[in-house]
């Protein structure tokens, strides 16, 4: 005897697929298409009516994007630069002005200070020093900025294939664990010694990129404990559709729209942009509230695999009395 299972309509599936397209079109595009300068940290310095004459120009250039901080002279602008509390900087001390740049710590902004840097000058000739820039076998960042796919998916394959393989609740988070510290330890030897993406301490990269990738597979696996497939579902698509564009790899946080870039910071694949920025090219600096967001996101993963193992010991109890009564 055959049953018919009832299947939706073939609009409703139609519907359903196209709704889905639209939203990974929405999350993977947006951020991209709507990417300019807001309150980007920059430095100036020089004399106040300078500064004031500089800030000015710049926002009739580009309204509201930068947050301009009057520093001493250009010792001052460099040190802010490389303590990354400033994305560049303008010095006006002597006659011919100088933008300073930091392409490591976001192409996308120290390009379009290169830009500007042609208008402060009535020659175009005012000079541009790149203080922190990026590897000569990788000057475009481009290694770093496709680093966040990888880093999310690792996370979610992790969680989905350790969920199907192994059966096991403590297996699952060693596995997760485990995977973490290799693929890290993977990624960044790409990273840095094939490809030159990456300078600065292996060790240092490796473990960003391990905690990053065990933040999302624990808290996936605790979800997926504690909810079955729909939290596995869930937290996936939060990191994907949420976390990687968001993450500002491909630019920084401040060019996302209003509101969106400091999400972002504040979900895996962001905090730990921001951390591989900072131990790779400056010296671990800003790296302190990425890191720590990595670390609250590993603590919240396994607190879900707690919660989760606390609901299946108290589903088995039951199971196991029933069973007992059945056999008297």
């Amino acid at each position: 005897m055959t049953t018919d299972r009832r299947r939706p309509p073939l609009i409703a599936v139609v519907t359903l697929l196209t709704a889905v397209l639209t939203v990974l079109l929405i999350a993977f595009a947006w951020p991209s298409a709507r990417s300019q300068p807001r309150d980007v940290p920059l430095a100036v310095s020089g004399p106040a009516p300078a500064v004031a004459q500089v800030q000015t120009a710049l926002n009739q250039a580009i309204p509201g994007g930068f947050a301009i901080t009057a520093v001493p002279d250009r010792q001052a602008a460099v040190q802010r630069i490389k303590d990354r509390d400033a994305y560049g900087a303008i010095v006006l001390d002597t006659g011919q002005p100088e933008v300073l740049t930091a392409s490591a710590g976001g192409p996308a902004v120290a390009q379009i200070l290169t830009q500007l840097a042609g208008r402060m000058h009535p020659d175009g000739a005012a000079k541009v020093t790149d203080i922190v820039p990026l590897p000569k076998e990788d000057p475009r960042g481009a290694g770093l900025a496709a680093g966040a796919l990888p880093l999310v998916l690792g996370g979610i394959i992790a969680a989905a294939g350790l969920t199907q393989l192994v059966r096991s609740g403590a297996k699952r988070m060693i596995g997760a664990l485990t995977f973490a510290v290799t693929g890290g330890l993977a990624l960044a030897a790409v990273l840095q010694y094939w490809l030159g993406s990456f300078e600065g301490s292996y060790l240092g990269n490796a473990g960003v990129i391990a905690m990053s990738i065990g933040a999302i597979s624990l808290t996936l696996l605790g979800l997926e404990w504690l909810i079955g497939a729909p939290g596995l579902a869930l937290g996936s698509a939060v990191m994907m559709l949420l976390g990687n564009p968001l993450s500002g790899m491909t630019s920084a946080p401040e060019m996302l729209p209003s509101g969106w870039g400091t999400l972002g910071q504040f979900l895996p694949p962001g905090a730990a942009g921001t951390a591989l920025r900072s131990v790779s090219f400056f010296d671990g600096n800003g790296a302190g509230r990425p890191l720590v967001v990595l670390g609250c996101w590993l603590l919240a993963g396994l607190l879900l695999c707690g919660l989760g193992a606390l609901r299946g010991r108290g589903r088995a109890v039951p199971a196991r009395h029933e069973a007992s009564a059945v056999v008297a």
